[in-house]
């Protein structure tokens, strides 16, 4: 392990713990960042919640890639005297991009495959899975927050493709998705491609589930965030004392993820006290659903378009590709 890493794992703690300190201190509305749901067994989690049958994003995204990977080649109209980087935010497993890869290896396109991921270990696992699956393929990870990354692959001279999906975007709010989107177009160059996952509105009875599996997968992942924290930060938190608590509001199209303190209790972290009362919640993750006008409003204050539109059959799950103008 080079100093760097050392430095930089510093660095990631502090603000874990910043963090952490400021969303566990609020009088009212505490609250966690997601992102510190993927420690290695967040990550080993996060897969199998994607396998479970009530979990149909990853399935409904997965059908759009193996079914449809000639029409999202051909929305992203590609030029074959380009070269292209392929940044994917968030890489995951690689098990839904390397439908799109192979085509474009197939298809002799001129690319590099960049995967960001602030998880060390799903970095590693999916350069492992592509390098089994497609040896002849070029891949860079990078190990870094996802607008650091942008900024040090802007200046390669190549046309950019920006994958971001999975929904993930539903974890921001409309307004902080806006400012994402805006962001993102300020590091990409006039005509540069955005492929965009985004779950749609759908009923309560199919999307709760989703959130609050019967086999209890998606609580131990939420729970699992206690004990990194106990881990990591040397908080005391009981998981006795907790539960998880998701709700999903139909009308609106926004889920919700809780931890719901069971009794009146208090945690420490150093010289730090929170304190919950009984049934208080504290705020880990939004899922936000979509339709196109959402799409639309989010996109009217940026610099990117939409383009087309691409889902699967049930009509669950939409790739949306925008451009950059």
């Amino acid at each position: 392990m080079t100093r760097g890493s050392n430095i930089y794992k510093i660095i990631m703690l502090e603000e874990f713990k910043n963090d952490v300190i400021e969303g566990l201190s609020r009088i009212t509305n505490k609250a966690l960042p997601s992102k510190y749901f993927y420690d290695k067994r967040g990550d080993d989690l996060f897969v199998k919640i994607t396998q479970l049958p009530e979990y149909y994003l990853t399935r409904a995204e997965m059908e759009i890639f193996q079914k449809r990977t000639a029409d999202i080649i051909a929305a992203l109209d590609l030029d074959s005297k380009k070269r292209y980087s392929l940044v994917e935010l968030g890489a995951g497993d690689g098990t839904k991009t390397v439908h799109l890869l192979r085509a474009l290896v197939e298809g002799n396109f001129d690319f590099e495959y960049l995967p960001v991921d602030i998880s060390s270990d799903a970095l590693d696992g999916i350069a492992a899975f592509l390098n089994a699956e497609l040896p002849a393929l070029a891949i860079k990870p990078s190990h870094s927050d996802y607008f650091k990354a942008l900024e040090n692959f802007k200046q390669d001279g190549t046309a950019k493709i920006i994958l971001f999906l999975g929904s993930n975007i539903g974890n921001l709010t409309d307004d902080q998705a806006t400012e994402f989107i805006y962001r993102l177009g300020s590091s990409l160059g006039v005509g540069d491609k955005i492929i965009l996952g985004v779950d749609l509105k759908k009923a309560k009875e199919i999307i709760l589930p989703a959130y609050n599996d019967q086999q209890g997968v998606t609580a131990e992942f939420n729970l699992n965030l206690l004990d990194r924290m106990n881990r990591e930060l040397g908080t005391n938190f009981k998981r006795t004392g907790f539960i998880h608590a998701p709700i999903y509001d139909e009308e609106v199209g926004i889920a919700k993820s809780y931890i719901k303190s069971l009794q009146r209790q208090s945690v420490t972290l150093g010289r730090h006290r929170f304190s919950f009362a009984k049934d208080e919640l504290i705020h880990l993750e939004v899922s936000r659903k979509y339709d196109d006008d959402v799409v639309k409003q989010i996109l009217s204050r940026t610099d990117i378009t939409w383009e087309h539109k691409i889902t699967d059959s049930n009509n669950f799950f939409a790739d949306y590709i925008l451009q950059r103008n």
